[in-house]
């Protein structure tokens, strides 16, 4: 799981760079269009129920029509129905694809009598338009344009639901009998004092045009396994625990800790190479194990038996997987072999790769 360190952690609050149309082509021909949340190089935060399968296509799409427009395609690396939360990966990063030098910051609220000021950018389907195209005479171009709204939270409203009502101006009607003018919102994040407070989820009918609900994220604390968790702290930079809204770490004020490694404690022992594959690839692109003798120095701060009964190659990669075999046999020495690892190699762009594939792994084995 890649570690965030204080520089990538910025003060920044949103970014209209990161916000994120997220596109779904379904079985059949079908489509679903969301909004989300550029938190990590690769990765994208929305709503669970824009991307509930079966999919054929995701897409996530950034300044649309715009000079830095550019679109990547993406796979689900976790769903959860429970908190309404998915967070996509890109399968592909492209060269339009612009650096990011920090996660979001994330925040909880207190259960008082208190209204903050919010704000969030999605694409709802109110903002549904047609314009001449710029080639084909007299063609229509039909697209769906970015919302940034504006407004407030009731903190004590919704407790029950474990969302916050969010008040904002209404759309001028409805766009049409059988669907909501917000279709297309959920998944876009909401700020307060610059982090982020939770995920645009719904809009109940019953509450008006001028209503939202977002799934706070202390529901995420509460909802989700711990493998997930830590697949978030890696790859979206959660807080291992709840930052209070406008408390040092949540906002302005200085980064909060790291987030600590997963654990691969619960990991089977019968896992297969194929299963273990994409850990394999990732262990073997670290510097510290291509050095000579590189995997025999981090094993000596590992259990002995370890070392004692891996099989060895001349070929790294089957070195590697047969250590994390005889690991998965010891319970205890895959986390302490992910530990030496991290204390030889530091940080590097590799051993973050290594870290999410291994938060993934555990994710998939919870």
């Amino acid at each position: 799981m890649p570690r965030v360190s204080e520089q990538q952690r910025g003060t920044a609050g949103l970014e209209m760079a990161r916000v994120a149309e997220v596109m779904v082509s379904r079985p059949g021909g079908a489509s679903r269009r969301g909004s989300g949340y550029r938190v990590g190089v690769r990765h994208v935060l929305t709503a669970a129920h824009v991307v509930e399968p079966p999919l054929t296509t995701l897409r996530v799409r950034f300044e649309a029509d715009r000079p830095g427009e550019w679109t990547g395609d993406a796979q689900v690396v976790l769903r959860s129905g429970r908190a309404d939360l998915a967070l996509l990966e890109m399968t592909g990063l492209p060269a339009a694809a612009p650096p990011v030098h920090h996660t979001p910051r994330y925040a909880v609220l207190p259960e008082s009598d208190t209204t903050l000021s919010v704000t969030a950018v999605g694409f709802p389907r109110f903002k549904l338009r047609e314009d001449p195209g710029p080639v084909a005479q007299g063609a229509l171009v039909r697209y769906r344009d970015s919302c940034h709204i504006e407004g407030t939270v009731s903190v004590l409203s919704n407790l029950r639901e474990g969302t916050l009502e969010v008040a904002v101006r209404p759309p001028a009607d409805e766009v049409a009998p059988e669907h909501s003018p917000w279709e297309g919102m959920s998944g876009a994040a909401l700020w307060a004092g610059g982090a982020i407070i939770g995920l645009i989820s719904a809009h109940h009918r019953s509450d008006g045009l001028g209503r939202l609900a977002a799934v706070r994220v202390q529901r995420w604390y509460d909802g989700l396994v711990p493998a997930e968790l830590e697949l978030l702290r890696s790859c979206a930079g959660l807080p291992a625990q709840p930052v209070p809204v406008g408390s040092p770490g949540s906002a302005d004020g200085p980064a909060v800790p790291s987030p600590r490694a997963p654990s691969l404690a619960s990991l089977p022992h019968t896992l297969s190479m194929r299963e273990l594959k994409d850990l394999v690839d990732a262990l073997t692109a670290v510097p510290a194990l291509r050095r000579p003798n590189g995997l025999d120095t981090v094993l000596e701060g590992v259990d002995p038996r370890v070392a004692a009964h891996r099989p060895r190659d001349d070929r790294l990669r089957y070195e590697v997987y047969g250590v994390l075999r005889t690991c998965l046999r010891y319970p205890g020495t895959l986390d302490r072999f992910m530990e030496v690892l991290r204390d030889w190699e530091e940080d590097s762009e590799e051993l973050r790769t290594v870290d999410r594939v291994a938060a993934e792994l555990a994710v998939r084995h919870s």
